[in-house]
């Protein structure tokens, strides 16, 4: 399974608007300066954050993108399905009714093997997805990226905020 890039891009700015203070909004140029991303490919991804209510946004000088809820109650999930759609990863064609074998008269009315564990597998990624909140990704980041850089980031990133 490949994912689209912006469902990458969606993630990386959710993370940076989960840090904004109450009522700042961050500008698509300003997150795609940061991310170094192309700013009319980057409001595609976010105005598919903005369709799906995951983001607030705000038109004007000082307007721009903030989460429309609290990073505790983002998850992966949400933000990837925002991007990505609902859909499961994985369609059964059912090709095992071509099998030359296969007596005529022999009826396959349940899922064979291979749709069972291949939807199992993508509600096993589905639950792990819903499992990780935007606050999560904070706690983790926090430990991982170097103080000075966390520092300068969020520096960066309020002098920018309207």
């Amino acid at each position: 399974m490949i994912l689209k890039s912006q469902v990458e891009w969606a993630l990386h700015c959710c993370a940076i608007l989960a840090g904004l203070p109450e009522g700042r909004y961050l500008s698509t140029k300003a997150l795609a300066e940061l991310h170094g991303l192309p700013k009319e490919y980057l409001s595609k991804a976010l105005q598919s954050l903005s369709q799906a209510g995951l983001v607030h946004t705000m038109l004007g000088p000082s307007g721009g993108y903030r989460l429309a809820r609290p990073p505790t109650e983002l998850t992966f999930l949400d933000i990837v399905e925002a991007v990505e759609g609902r859909t499961q990863t994985f369609v059964c064609n059912n090709i095992r009714v071509n099998n030359p074998c296969r007596p005529r008269d022999h009826c396959d009315s349940s899922p064979c093997a291979v749709a069972r564990i291949m939807w199992e597998a993508d509600e096993a990624w589905r639950q792990k997805l819903r499992g990780v909140t935007l606050s999560d990704l904070g706690r983790i980041l926090s430990q991982e990226v170097s103080p000075t850089l966390w520092k300068d980031t969020f520096e960066w990133v309020l002098d920018r905020a309207g």
